[in-house]
């Protein structure tokens, strides 16, 4: 007896955070339709015209904004960015003449990634240091 499996599909917003796109500004085909993980396999091993233009120049969505500035999401929220869909040419020039907030948020982002480090490392080696105690008391 052969059961017919529908494929497993995901709504148009979750398909464009995975592809790293804007929603918005993807074609109405794609917004319009759910896509099936074949489909999301299919645009990520050989994206179309409209993917690689979006990745490349934008708008790009805000997770993609942060990252190209070199800050957090909640850094842009703080300097209201909330809505901003930059594209590449935006972005670019904002690194190339960065207002305060972003070399404010950057330095904050820098300083977030440091403590995050020193205290891996401090974890690091307390592991350590417990694996030696238990080695040494068998």
């Amino acid at each position: 007896m052969a059961t017919n499996k529908t494929p497993q599909t995901m709504k148009p917003e979750t398909a464009a955070k995975k592809l790293g796109v804007y929603l918005p500004a993807t074609p109405e085909e794609f917004r319009s339709n759910p896509v099936t993980r074949e489909q999301l396999n299919e645009l990520l091993s050989s994206p179309p015209e409209w993917l690689v233009e979006l990745r490349k120049n934008g708008p790009h969505p805000r997770s993609e904004v942060a990252r190209k500035l070199g800050v957090s999401v909640s850094g842009l929220a703080r300097a209201e960015m909330n809505d901003a869909a930059l594209t590449t040419a935006e972005i670019t020039a904002l690194l190339e003449a960065p207002p305060q907030w972003l070399v404010t948020e950057r330095a904050t982002q820098a300083e977030v990634r440091a403590e995050n480090t020193r205290i891996n490392e401090r974890k690091a080696g307390q592991r350590i240091l417990d694996e030696e105690k238990a080695r040494t008391q068998k």
